[in-house]
C-alpha cells in the first residue's frame, strides 16, 4: 500500500511540474510514468502475501473483518485487503514468584486464600493455542492482545475461585490434582467461547506460609523416625525369634545325646577316631586308652 502511495504521489508531482510556470517542467513526463510504474509494482506486490508456517491470516477490509482465513503459504489477495498475522502455535504463560521467570517482571505469583484462611502462592504455566478457525472471531472481539484481555484474569480468577475449596496442606498434598483438574475445566470453558484452546494447565509450585510448611516437616519426621524405629523393633523381634529356635534345637539335640548314647557307642566312636589319626602322614602322639582307666602312650 505504501509503494502504491508512494507511485500516486508522483504521478501527482509531475502533473504539478507539466504547469507552464514551472521551470521544471521537463521532469513532469518521467515523473509521470515513473510514478505509474511505481504504482503499479505496488499494486503486484500487494496482490501477494506469505503466511508463515504456524500461522494463519485474518483479512481485514476497509476495518471489516473477512471470515476466511489464509492457511500458511503463498496467496494472491485483493491488494485493499489488510492482512493480520495471527499466530496458532502453542504458546505459553506463567505467573511465577522468581524475579523475571514469568512474563511479567517481578513476583508474577497467584496468592489465594485456602478455606482455612491461610494464604497460599501458587506457581503456574499456562499452555494454550489460538484455535485456527476462530482466529476471525478472536480478532473482531479481543484484538491481538488476548493474552493479556483473556489469558491472563481468567486464569488468576478461576485460581481463586477454586482455591477456597480446599485447605491449605491439602492443596499442598492429597487435593493437588484435584485442584488442577477442576481448575483446568473451569478455564478450558470461557477459552474455548474466546476462540482459545487450553492444552495444559501446570501447577509448578504450591508455597504454604513459613509456620505450616515447618509443621508439616516436623510431622514427616517424626513419622520417619517412628517407621525407623518400628524398623529396628521387627529386625530385634526376628532375631530373638532365631536365637529361640537355636538354643530350642540345641537343647533338643543335647537331650537326644544324653537318652541315647551308650558307653558302648561312644568307644566305637573314639576307636574310630583314633584310627582316623594314626593313619594321618603327621608326627603325632597316640594315646590309647588300656583297659577300663589305664591309658597306653605310643610314640610315632
Amino acid at each position: 500500500m505504501i509503494v502504491i502511495l508512494i507511485g500516486i504521489a508522483l504521478v501527482i508531482a509531475g502533473f504539478q511540474f507539466a504547469r507552464a510556470n514551472f521551470p521544471q517542467n521537463r521532469f513532469s513526463n518521467p515523473l509521470k510514468i515513473g510514478g505509474v510504474v511505481v504504482a503499479l509494482f505496488g499494486v503486484m506486490i500487494s496482490c501477494f502475501v506469505t503466511i508463515q508456517p504456524g500461522e494463519v491470516g485474518v483479512q481485514v477490509l476497509f476495518g471489516e473483518v473477512q471470515k476466511s482465513t489464509l492457511p500458511s503459504g503463498l496467496h494472491f489477495i485483493n491488494p485493499l485487503v489488510k492482512i493480520e498475522h495471527f499466530n496458532i502455535k502453542t504458546q505459553n504463560y506463567t505467573m511465577s514468584s522468581v524475579h523475571d521467570e514469568g512474563d511479567q517482571a517481578g513476583d508474577d505469583a497467584i496468592r489465594v486464600l485456602a478455606s482455612d484462611g491461610l494464604e497460599v502462592t501458587i506457581d503456574l504455566t499456562v499452555l494454550y493455542r489460538v484455535q485456527e478457525v476462530k482466529a476471525p472471531a478472536v480478532l473482531r472481539e479481543i484484538g491481538q492482545k488476548y493474552k493479556e484481555v483473556i489469558v491472563r484474569p481468567v486464569t488468576r480468577t478461576k485460581i481463586r475461585d477454586n482455591a477456597v475449596n480446599y485447605d491449605a496442606v491439602s492443596l499442598y498434598s492429597t487435593k493437588r490434582d484435584e485442584f488442577q483438574a477442576r481448575i483446568f475445566s473451569d478455564i478450558q470453558k470461557i477459552f474455548q467461547s474466546r476462540g482459545l484452546e487450553l492444552e495444559q494447565l501446570l501447577v509448578r509450585n504450591i508455597t504454604l506460609p513459613k509456620s505450616v510448611k515447618e509443621t508439616i516437616e516436623s510431622k514427616i519426621n517424626a513419622e520417619q523416625e517412628s517407621q525407623k524405629m518400628q524398623f529396628v523393633l521387627a529386625k530385634e523381634k526376628q532375631e530373638a525369634d532365631r536365637k529361640r529356635v537355636e538354643a530350642q534345637g540345641i537343647a533338643d539335640y543335647q537331650k537326644i545325646i544324653s537318652t541315647n548314647l551308650t558307653n558302648n557307642q561312644l568307644q566305637y566312636e573314639m576307636i574310630k577316631a583314633q584310627k582316623e589319626l594314626a593313619l594321618s602322614p603327621n608326627a603325632k602322639i597316640i594315646i590309647m586308652g588300656s583297659g577300663k582307666d589305664m591309658p597306653l602312650i605310643l610314640n610315632h
